[in-house]
């Protein structure tokens, strides 16, 4: 590809070629121009780099890069960013990798200026790839994934188009602080859950690494779900609660705080709770065919009869109130506990999934779970 530098300056029309004059006389009449970095040929540039070490880039492969441009009266990025950079005193500079080839032209570029003892050092960080580890990671591939690629939701002013975002999707802000943190670095230990205190006491930019770090959007929703247990119950609580009433149920907090703790651990997000625990609020007004077909027995009407007089008679309708009768009773009448339990769950919760039968009776209470029962006898036959 042609490059505008020392081997084609000379050919070209630009203030090298013509003469003063003639350069004064096109100024004069209005003919647009620009300002460009002369970089002389021959010269070992090198740039200190806190990741890459001593980076050395050689002079003969830089083009002259344009800095200014008459047409709109203003420098290009290369020459606002070093004086703005130097007027600011910033000390460090730290950008992704596809930055590396301007360094050299603004290491040359503070020479130049005479700013090289007040120099920020460099530090080019590896970029984030695609899932497949191959290529820089775009926010189409959040879109054809299905995972956020912004912190916030962000719609495209030109097509309308809406990009998810990390709040939005119910990711949790320390979560994505610990699976960013590290992308491309990493401790040299085996700890992944680091505090915000602990990677600011543990971080070193160079234990940082030279090459991409691919954006393993499963690894993020890991975190989430590592963070949703390290939180309190209440504190999940305050955050399901919302949802809870959104769906029509009017429950105290001390009652959704305990269906948290025994569905947390099987989320990654909290707005995942309600599809999976819905039952402990509205009884089934249907059941799951597949189920019906694996778990309901022929004799399950009867046995699950059997079992609603049983736990008819139970005063204390607790967990440890609960268990030992039905055990029992399971172990008199020679039943398989499997076949109970699967058709006794069937029945107060609609399909084969949920935390232990006696912890969801326990919550429902006597009168609830013994109408559930007997509505599924019903129905199911």
């Amino acid at each position: 590809n042609f490059q505008y530098d020392a081997r084609t300056r000379g050919e070209m029309c630009n203030s090298l070629t013509l003469s003063k004059e003639e350069v004064e006389q096109r100024i004069a009449d209005g003919q647009q121009y620009v300002v460009r970095f002369k970089i002389e040929p021959g010269i070992e540039v090198h740039v200190d780099d806190m990741i890459r070490g001593d980076v050395k880039i050689k002079s003969d492969i830089l083009d002259d890069k344009v800095l200014y441009k008459s047409a709109d009266e203003l420098p290009t990025y290369h020459l606002a960013n070093i004086v703005d950079d130097h007027l600011m005193e910033i000390t460090h500079v730290i950008r992704g990798e596809e930055w590396l080839p301007s360094a050299p032209l603004h290491v040359l570029l503070y020479r130049a200026f005479g700013w090289e003892d007040t120099m920020p050092t460099f530090a080019h960080l590896p970029l984030l790839l695609k899932p497949e580890g191959k290529g820089k990671l775009s926010k189409r591939d959040g879109d054809r994934l299905g995972f956020p690629v912004f912190p916030l939701e962000w719609h495209d002013p030109k097509t309308g188009d809406v990009s998810s975002g990390y709040r939005e999707s119910g990711y949790f802000p320390e979560a994505v602080v610990n699976f960013l943190a590290l992308l491309g670095w990493n401790p040299g230990t085996e700890q992944e859950l680091f505090s915000l205190d602990e990677l600011v006491e543990q971080f070193d930019i160079h234990k940082c690494s030279k090459s991409g770090a691919k954006f393993d959007f499963q690894k993020g929703i890991w975190f989430n779900h590592e963070y949703i247990l390290r939180k309190s119950n209440e504190e999940i609580a305050n955050l399901f609660a919302p949802i809870v009433a959104n769906n029509g149920v009017d429950e105290t907090m001390e009652r959704i705080t305990l269906v948290v703790s025994m569905m947390k651990d099987r989320v990654s997000f909290v707005k995942e709770l309600w599809p999976l625990c819905s039952f402990f609020f509205i009884a089934p007004t249907e059941y799951d065919a597949k189920t019906v077909k694996k778990r309901w027995k022929e004799d399950s009407a009867k046995v699950m009869g059997e079992l609603a007089d049983v736990l008819e008679s139970i005063d204390n309708f607790s967990i440890e109130g609960q268990e030992p009768v039905v055990m029992k009773w399971v172990e008199d009448k020679g039943y398989k506990l499997g076949d109970v339990m699967n058709a006794f769950r069937l029945a107060l919760v609609g399909i084969g999934k949920g935390p232990g039968m006696f912890d969801i009776s326990a919550f429902l209470g006597k009168e609830e779970t013994l109408r559930r029962l007997r509505k599924a006898i019903e129905v199911l036959k």
